[in-house]
């Protein structure tokens, strides 16, 4: 699982530049992704990053021209956030023209997209959204499994604490990302990394939640 951030100080940077962690961005942040980082486009719907819609995607298309498809893990369509129907109505428009792009498409599932309201032929990555509670309730966990099994990645988000990443592992998470580093990146930079070690070296079971 890779682990998704902003470019928070000169450390941050390096140690996206050397792959240990993924880069993140946003309409609102206007930072510059390193060189040689895998990076991935968030929408800046959940806060108050988002632009309106053509602003967005304006956005994304210089985003991909200035930086590549190659190291392009995912864009995420425009979701409303903790709203499963209105998301599946707003995401519907835009998942084709992201992928003319030659990008993966990310759908943000939230609380209720279990019921029918995922258009899982038409994405590449399922985006676990919605409340804290429920994208890591066993709703969330099925779905992601689902996901796997169709051959989709799966991404989790909001993830600022060791036991939220070992829930994300535990659902077979490809990717996840949070705020952890934007604040304090001296003193956080390296427990996320301790963090990310023992994910890769320690076997997560579903229910190891300390």
């Amino acid at each position: 699982m890779l682990y998704l951030a902003t470019p928070s100080g000169a450390e941050v940077r390096a140690v996206l530049q050397a792959g240990l962690l993924g880069c993140i961005t946003t309409p609102a942040q206007g930072n510059l992704i390193p060189s040689g980082a895998l990076y991935a486009c968030d929408n800046g719907k959940f806060g108050k990053g988002w632009p309106g819609s053509e602003a967005w995607f304006a956005w994304l298309t210089s985003t991909v021209q200035r930086y590549g498809p190659d190291r392009f893990l995912w864009a995420v369509a425009p979701d409303v956030p903790m709203d499963a129907a209105a998301t599946l109505a707003e995401s519907l428009p835009w998942l084709e023209p992201i992928r003319a792009l030659g990008v993966p498409v990310a759908f943000a599932v939230q609380d209720g997209s279990e019921d029918g309201l995922i258009p899982w032929d038409a994405i590449d990555v399922l985006f676990l959204a919605g409340s804290t509670e429920w994208k890591t309730s066993p709703t969330a966990h099925r779905l992601a499994q689902q996901a796997r099994e169709r051959g989709l990645a799966v991404h989790m988000g909001r993830v600022n604490s060791r036991r939220r990443l070992r829930i994300a592992q535990a659902f077979g998470c490809t990717t996840c990302d949070g705020t952890y580093l934007a604040f304090g990146p001296d003193t956080n930079l390296p427990r996320l990394l301790a963090w990310m070690n023992e994910l890769h070296t320690t076997p997560t079971l579903f229910g190891d939640q300390t």
